[in-house]
């Protein structure tokens, strides 16, 4: 759309999107003192993020050791990892510039905690490492008002207490569960937390005020944001972008109350609004089949930006394997009737589970990271289904841990309803339970007893469960004599299907190392960003870390915004 002779609206900097990126940027750049504009096209902030842990990964950070050897190693990891497929210039501008965001950030009010123990995804791959993760802070909502406190998108119901209105770290969890074996450590914990969560209730908030993980991040960036006069409007989707003189991006038109307003960006648009994991058109087109029917995404990612971009001249990046990060997850309904979508992260890695095909056999070791998870249901090698595949377990595990939506130590009474719609399966038997499911019964029979020899020594022999610390991490260090091995012996036997699930998108924009987009000509379009899902990954579909893709997005949004704000950046020694 070409530029009008007056603005309803007029900013210098405005930001299509509420995730990390988007918000990311938008409060860099008003700290620079530029006037900023946030659109968002849902009624809530966050987008994905606010639904994820909020990690962020940034080797080199001030947490680790050694700083600068981190960064270096994490560099030859990237280039092993990810190699041409993407451009090495991303990725190592993201190395050099991850910590010194983070701490730009913290100086804005915006803090992290070293997750000390966290390993990389693919720990066998030179270079990788062990703390380049980063946790946000909690946040206190109540900083928010009532009202602004009532936009932040709600987390994943089953990853909180009480119905979704209690949220808890990771670290928590792993505490308070000790409550369920009988332990009295956690209870401190649980009162302070449980104390909490009541008088909020009791003050008529709708949930708790003490916000975890990506809901912490998001809203404590919307809070410094607020504080230096940044402005988000809800229900404002992007329509249309603006070009000038030279093809310069000069503004945005959105709709805003059932009408079109034409908003002036006098330093630049950045777009951030979260790629199109949430949109079953663009899924069928550019991701691996069979095509995912459900995303943990934000119902607000769904692509619009980039019909954008390429409108103003910007090209998408090439495609890389399959475009996406992803989740295996299950599928159930809650009580209320809506669909939940359960990402499986970290049960696989439990003793005592195993995922099995068609043939009802194993095809990976369950406890990798989700995404190698995955990839390994996609991998049409063998000839056999692996979509759904199910995590089959024995009633003593299915006590002791739980699987997806089911929590440990959940009584039978409770539990029928999960088996009564078809989200948990039950058979006395391995054969009848392979009935049940669908799979090769000699198959599973085999399966399970070699998993049960395999607790008795220790072992996986076929893919070696068991053997990497990234699996250590969510197994059970009781379990002896391996924390991620345990028998399947104890009827009835259960199994829960599991489906590839994108929880975001990498084919996006083409950017520079600042962040600016690109024509296919490899020239950048003036006055237009990208950052976050809206962005080519600089990984391509790589995972590398826990909080790979949040931490991508608060570097390059800083990138961006301080490119507009013509402050230029500091790079590390």
């Amino acid at each position: 759309m070409t530029e009008p002779t007056t603005w309803d609206h007029e900013a210098d900097l405005v930001v299509v999107g509420t995730g990390a990126a988007g918000l990311g940027a938008a409060v860099v750049a008003a700290a620079e003192g530029l006037s900023v504009l946030v659109l968002e096209k849902t009624g809530w902030l966050g987008g994905t993020t606010a639904y994820s842990a909020g990690t962020c990964w940034a080797p080199g950070h001030r947490g680790q050791t050694d700083p600068c050897a981190d960064r270096e190693a994490a560099r030859g990891y990237l280039d092993t990892l990810v190699g041409d497929r993407a451009e090495p210039a991303l990725r190592h501008a993201y190395l050099d510039h991850a910590a010194p965001a983070v701490e730009h950030y913290d100086r804005l009010g915006i803090g992290f905690r070293h997750s000390a123990t966290v390993v990389d995804y693919h720990p066998e791959v030179p270079g990788a490492g062990v703390g380049r993760a980063l946790e946000p802070h909690t946040f206190d909502g109540r900083l928010l008002g009532r009202d602004g406190f009532a936009r932040v998108r709600r987390p994943v119901p089953e990853f909180a207490l009480f119905g979704g209105t209690m949220m808890v770290r990771r670290p928590e969890v792993n505490e308070l569960l000790t409550l369920l074996d009988g332990s009295p450590r956690a209870v401190p914990t649980a009162l302070r937390l449980g104390a909490r969560w009541a008088r909020d209730r009791i003050a008529g908030y709708p949930r708790g005020t003490r916000l975890a993980m990506g809901n912490a991040l998001v809203a404590s960036l919307w809070h410094q944001l607020r504080r230096r006069s940044g402005e988000v409007w809800f229900l404002s989707p992007a329509t249309a972008l603006v070009t000038g003189d030279g093809g310069r991006v000069t503004g945005v038109v959105a709709t805003r109350e059932g009408r079109p307003v034409r908003i002036g960006a006098r330093r630049g648009v950045v777009l951030a609004a979260g790629g199109f994991p949430a949109d079953p058109v663009l899924r069928a087109e550019h991701l691996p089949r069979p095509t995912p029917q459900f995303t943990r995404a934000a119902d607000g990612a769904t692509g619009d930006t980039l019909a954008l971009a390429r409108a103003a001249g910007a090209a998408v990046g090439d495609p890389a394997e399959d475009n996406a990060m992803w989740f295996p997850s299950s599928i159930g309904r809650r009580r209320d009737g809506s669909t939940a979508v359960f990402p499986h992260i970290w049960d696989r890695a439990r003793p005592g589970i195993v995922a099995v095909d068609a043939a009802g056999r194993r095809f990976v070791d369950e406890s990798v990271s989700y995404h190698r998870f995955t990839r390994a249901m996609y991998d049409a090698g063998s000839g056999v289904p692996r979509v759904p595949a199910w995590l089959v377990l024995d009633s003593r595990t299915l006590h002791r841990y739980g699987i997806g939506m089911i929590r440990p130590h959940l009584p039978a009474m409770l539990r029928r309803r999960y088996e009564a719609s078809g989200y948990l399966h039950t058979a006395p038997t391995v054969a009848a339970l392979a009935d049940v499911i669908g799979v090769d019964a000699c198959g599973l029979e085999h399966t399970v007893a070699a998993a049960c020899r395999s607790a008795a020594t220790g072992v996986d022999e076929e893919f070696g469960k068991g053997t990497s610390p990234f699996g250590h991490q969510y197994g059970d260090p009781r379990n002896t004599p391996n924390p991620n091995l345990g028998p399947i012996d104890t009827a009835p036997f259960h199994a829960v299907a599991l489906v590839p699930t994108p929880l975001a998108t990498t084919l996006g924009v083409r950017t520079d190392a600042t962040g600016r987009a690109l024509d296919a000509g490899g020239t950048p379009v003036p006055g237009l960003y990208a950052c976050g899902g809206d962005a080519h990954s600089p990984t391509a579909s790589e995972y590398p870390g826990a909080g790979c893709q949040v931490g991508a997005g608060l570097t390059f949004g800083y990138l961006a915004a301080r490119h507009a704000a013509g402050a230029g950046v500091v790079t590390p020694v």
